[in-house]
């Protein structure tokens, strides 16, 4: 049995393999100063890069969830590896002879871990298969690609090859390379008969390789070429150590660093349409192998996209009744990326592979390039259920339609998008749309929850404390990042900040004015939680020995009332602390917040046009005209004009 690996073998690894080039393997990486890179953390969710790596020491860690470590901490975590198997495989891939302290040099394979060696059993596998294709037995596999616009050179680069029809030909070569019948078993390559004997689970079929995001090969995706194969159209590898459908996307290998530097993915439905995309120069096509996209293949696309506001994920689907299903069920996931999401709909049922068989490659890059955003399909979808005849047909549909408009993470988009709803409805009055969709949203804020009421039909929440319980927790300053990011940086946050440390340690300078700010006027969802708390606590009015105890008994979770009590005893920064300050605060939250909904307005003029009702436009003019003159008021007179 070999044993213990040689320490100077070991820390050869070490030196020799970058510990950048490994987790760049995983995971995007971005200069983050002093000679350290930065990333989306692989071990857990998280908005903004925590996750940092030094290069020099050859050592990472999360400021996030504190795991940390080498190179070799960092593949035993994240591909679940003993430290032997970490060792092996680094060394594998570094060309690296290892000793073992009481075996010599071994080339033997007893004390190897089981991982390694089921991945090094897919890596013969898969090369096996690519010599099969060039025989005899292979040419119905050759014509398949060929029918398919692939000649040798596409399938070499995706290393498609061919098991052959017999009962045991992989399976006697993979034993006569020293793998046992269990470990052909365990990696399900081959499968128990009726004999007892394993005999081979891919028989005459045209082979994929499906690999994991380090290139690893982990299973197969097989098609049916013969009439006479009874079993389904495509037979997957089974769920095994090294293979789980649900956490693998064929092509991430070969699309990773295009991902990365593109900010975009392109998700399709099979393998061929992956091949047609990249023959066609769409270098950043994935798809899934036999499930439907969900959470985890969220999770390795956002380790890629680095959750940029400007990063895009577009999906590919037929026009078909399926196609539309599953580009609602991906819909449900469009908030766990920071990345806009699209849908492409593929003219006639084609997909990519058919649609460039028929029409060549420009046909499937514009395809991608003609997308839309996966809201707006999703708004269409809604809209079409309902009768827009009459009245009550069109108010079922806002109901419906305005919650997913408000859930647009993007503003702009957003009010875009409610007026492009009017329009939908057939509603004339754009701005009654408009508003109720910023209700909405701002609702949302307030809550740190979902757009509208728990039915979903956009009725306002109670103002009790219960509609608070399920609110995203708000990280105090310094504290692990729980919930909404504070942007102490931010001019506006820094001031909603100084505020609510003035209504909570001297209520009696910012009363009674603070009691009748808004909640939308804190633009920070931590600072508005805060400010219902002392809503409910009966306001800075009520300012007397209790008044912190009933603030933080009003608070609806630990979290916002540990940011009341750190607020409470965090320095105000001033040198006096008077009312002249207290006014400085209390104007400069409402004056951004008038200039904020002066900006608005004056949007809304500009979409309107010239050829805008003449009684609509006098409103919004006059609305305007009103909170210009108030924001002048404001700034000449300070705190006498609130």
């Amino acid at each position: 049995m070999a044993g213990r690996i040689n320490d100077d073998d070991v820390k050869a690894v070490r030196d020799a393999v970058p510990i950048d080039a490994v987790v760049s393997d995983y995971l995007q990486l971005r200069n983050a100063g002093g000679g350290n890179l930065k990333g989306l953390c692989p071990f857990h969710d998280e908005k903004s890069p925590s996750f940092q790596v030094s290069p020099s020491k050859g050592l990472y860690h999360c400021f996030g969830c504190q795991a940390g470590g080498d190179t070799l901490d960092f593949i035993m975590k994240i591909d679940h590896l003993s430290f032997s198997e970490a060792v092996e495989r680094l060394a594998g891939q570094a060309g690296i002879t290892l000793r073992y302290e009481e075996g010599g040099y071994t080339a033997g394979t007893s004390g190897r871990g089981e991982r390694i060696r089921l991945v090094e059993a897919h890596k013969a596998a898969a090369q096996f298969y690519v010599d099969q294709l060039g025989g005899a037995e292979a040419e119905i596999g050759r014509k398949f690609l060929a029918e398919r616009g692939f000649d040798q050179a596409a399938a070499a680069h995706f290393s498609v090859g061919y098991s052959p029809a017999g009962w045991d030909h992989l399976t006697r070569f993979l034993r006569g390379k020293g793998f046992s019948d269990k470990e052909l078993i365990t990696s399900g390559l081959a499968q128990d008969s009726r004999s007892g004997k394993p005999i081979d689970r891919f028989r005459g079929r045209l082979m994929w390789p499906i690999r994991d995001i380090s290139g690893e090969v982990v299973g197969f995706g097989a098609r049916k070429l013969r009439d006479d194969d009874n079993g389904p159209k495509y037979l997957n590898t089974p769920e095994t150590a090294i293979y789980k459908k649900s956490q693998v996307l064929y092509g991430i290998d070969l699309a990773k660093k295009e991902i990365a530097k593109t900010s975009r993915a392109v998700v399709v439905e099979g393998y061929t349409d992956v091949m047609a995309c990249h023959m066609a120069g769409v270098t950043t096509a994935i798809a899934t192998c036999g499930t439907a996209f969900g959470g985890d293949h969220i999770k390795i696309l956002r380790r890629l996209l680095m959750d940029n506001a400007t990063a895009e994920v577009i999906f590919t689907f037929d026009g078909d009744a399926a196609g539309q299903k599953a580009a609602l069920r991906a819909f449900e996931d469009d908030q766990k990326f920071a990345a806009e999401t699209s849908i492409a709909i593929t003219p006639g049922g084609m997909d990519p592979c058919d649609l460039r068989l028929a029409q060549g490659d420009a046909a499937v890059s514009g395809l991608v390039e003609s997308r839309t955003p996966l809201f707006e399909f999703a708004l269409r979808h809604i809209v079409a259920r309902h009768n827009l005849e009459n009245p009550a047909g069109r108010a079922a549909a806002l109901d419906e339609a305005a919650p997913v408009v408000a859930h647009i993470k993007n503003i702009a988009i957003q009010h875009e998008s409610a007026v492009q709803l009017a329009g939908m409805l057939g509603i004339r009055d754009e701005q009654f749309v408009v508003k109720r969709v910023a209700q909405l949203a701002r609702w949302a804020r307030e809550r740190g929850g979902q757009p509208g009421g728990p039915d979903g039909g956009g009725r306002r929440p109670s103002r009790s404390r219960s509609s608070y319980e399920a609110a995203a927790p708000v990280p105090a300053a310094g504290a692990a990042p729980g919930g909404p990011a504070l942007n102490l940086r931010s001019p506006a946050h820094r001031t909603e900040r100084e505020l609510l440390k003035l209504a909570l340690q001297r209520p009696a300078l910012v009363s009674p004015a603070f009691d009748a700010y808004g909640m939308d006027e804190f633009t920070a969802p931590p600072y508005a939680a805060v400010r219902q708390a002392i809503l409910d606590a009966g306001g800075t009015a009520q300012g007397t020995d209790d008044y912190l105890a009933r603030v933080r008994a009003a608070a609806p979770n630990d979290t916002v009332r540990a940011l009341v009590t750190e607020l409470a005893v965090e320095a105000i920064h001033a040198k006096t602390v008077d009312e002249i300050y207290a006014g400085v605060q209390l104007v400069q939250v409402r004056l951004r917040a008038v200039d904020r909904r002066v900006h608005e307005i004056q949007g809304t003029m500009s979409r309107l046009g010239p050829h805008a009702p003449p009684e609509q436009m006098a409103a919004v003019q006059e609305e305007l005209w009103v909170l210009q003159q108030y924001g002048q008021r404001l700034r000449n007179r300070g705190a006498e004009g609130l």
